[in-house]
């Protein structure tokens, strides 16, 4: 029996279009603040964080209810999509049993 489950969720971004790193902070960071009141997650800038066109954001959760965990994902990728003046090119769902009788994990 699985004690709970922790989700991640790498999202990449880019805006070609952005000629420093200023700007692109200025597009990018206030989605993250945003995300991080309106949901109960923890958000990273990940990767990218030296080049000005393209940043990767990651987003983790846990929950004792998987349901709960990919639900939470799914709309913290939506608010991502939604919110920025950037676009999405990747994004990447792993959630991991924990304490359970095996190491399973699931991809979406």
């Amino acid at each position: 029996m699985a004690l709970g489950y922790v989700g991640v969720l790498t999202v990449r971004v880019e805006m070609p279009w952005v000629g420093n790193l200023k700007e692109k902070r200025a597009l990018v960071r206030p989605v993250v603040e945003r995300l991080k009141a309106r949901y109960p997650l923890t958000v990273a800038r990940l990767d990218g964080l030296d080049a000005h066109d393209w940043e990767v954001i990651g987003v983790a959760t846990l929950s004792n209810d998987y349901g709960w965990v990919e639900e939470t994902l799914r709309m913290a990728a939506d608010f991502l999509a939604r919110e920025g003046q950037y676009r999405v090119v990747s994004e990447q769902t792993e959630i991991t049993v924990l304490g359970g009788d095996g190491d399973e994990e699931f991809e979406g």
